[in-house]
Parts: C-alpha cells; sequence; structure tokens
C-alpha cells in the first residue's frame, strides 16, 4: 500500500502529465496505462480524469492475488 506522499506525487504528476503518473503506479505495459494514453491524446481532460481515478480507486494488488488472478496470467 503506498503511503500518503507518494499517492500525493503521483496525484501531481498526473495532473501534468497523466500517463506518466499512471505510468508510476501501474506500470507502462499495464491496460490502465493505455487507456490513459488514449485518453490523453484524444483530450487531455478526459486523460488527467482516468488517471486520477486509476491512481486513487484502482488497487492492482486485488487483481493479483494468488486466488483472484486473472486467467490470462500464468
Amino acid at each position: 500500500m503506498p503511503s500518503r506522499c507518494e499517492i500525493c506525487c503521483e496525484l501531481l504528476i498526473a495532473i501534468l502529465l497523466p500517463p506518466l503518473g499512471v505510468c508510476f503506479r501501474h506500470g507502462c505495459c499495464s491496460v490502465e496505462f493505455c487507456i490513459c494514453l488514449l485518453l490523453t491524446l484524444l483530450g487531455y481532460l478526459p486523460g488527467i480524469i482516468y488517471a486520477l481515478y486509476a491512481i486513487v480507486f484502482i488497487d492492482r494488488d486485488e487483481y493479483f492475488d494468488e486466488y483472484r488472478r486473472p486467467l490470462y496470467v500464468a
């Protein structure tokens, strides 16, 4: 679980460069990053909104525990 300082830094970066903030949290080859990059290319404001959502509300650890991992992860 990231600390409050890490989240604040990621939020500030997400406001300036939305895909970079998502990349710091979820990695650069994740679905969240690709969605954020696409939204930022289509419009800067939708990219910021999605980046803030991806940083604050999406918890990657929830999806990668042993019992609830996706089928495509071997």
